[in-house]
C-alpha cells in the first residue's frame, strides 16, 4: 500500500513538473483588453512556463515583453510584435479614442528596449509599428 502511494506521489509531481514546463504558443494574437494580458502573462511567469512567439503578438500581447522574463521567450522566424497607442472604444462614435494615459501605462510595463525602440520609431501612435526579424532576434533568442 505504501508503495501505492509514493507510485501515486511521483506520478502527480511528474504531471506537474510537465504541465509547468509545457511552452506557450503565440502564432497569431490579436490582442485585448489589457488588464486580462498582464493576468494571463503573470500567470505564465509565475508557472515557469516558456513562450514561443511563433507568429504575430499584436497590440496588448506584447505586454508579456515586460512581465515574462527575457530568458522565458524565444522567437522563430515568423514572429513579430505589433505595438500602437492604447485606446478606448467610444460607443457613441463607435470608434476606437487614442488615450495618452493608457499610453503611457502601457509604456510603463515595456522594457527599456522595447521603450527605447518604440521611441526610435516615432513612439505610440493609432498606427501598428511592427519589430521583427533582426531587430526582434537581438532582443530574444531563436527557438531551438
Amino acid at each position: 500500500m505504501k508503495w501505492q502511494a509514493i507510485l501515486a506521489g511521483a506520478i502527480a509531481s511528474a504531471l506537474v513538473t510537465c504541465v509547468a514546463s509545457a511552452d506557450v504558443r503565440i502564432v497569431g494574437d490579436p490582442g485585448g483588453e489589457v488588464s486580462s494580458y498582464i493576468q494571463k502573462f503573470s500567470e505564465i511567469r509565475d508557472s515557469g512556463q516558456r513562450i514561443v512567439i511563433d507568429g504575430p503578438c499584436l497590440s496588448a500581447c506584447t505586454l508579456l515583453t515586460g512581465i515574462v522574463p527575457r530568458d522565458h521567450v524565444c522567437v522563430t522566424r515568423r514572429a513579430a510584435l505589433g505595438f500602437h497607442a492604447a485606446s478606448y472604444y467610444n460607443d457613441s462614435s463607435r470608434s476606437l479614442v487614442p488615450t495618452r494615459h493608457g499610453s503611457a501605462l502601457v509604456m510603463r510595463v515595456y522594457p527599456s528596449q522595447i521603450r527605447s525602440w518604440i521611441n526610435r520609431h516615432g513612439g505610440l501612435r493609432p498606427q501598428m509599428i511592427v519589430m521583427r526579424g533582426r531587430e526582434l532576434s537581438e532582443l530574444y533568442p531563436t527557438c531551438q
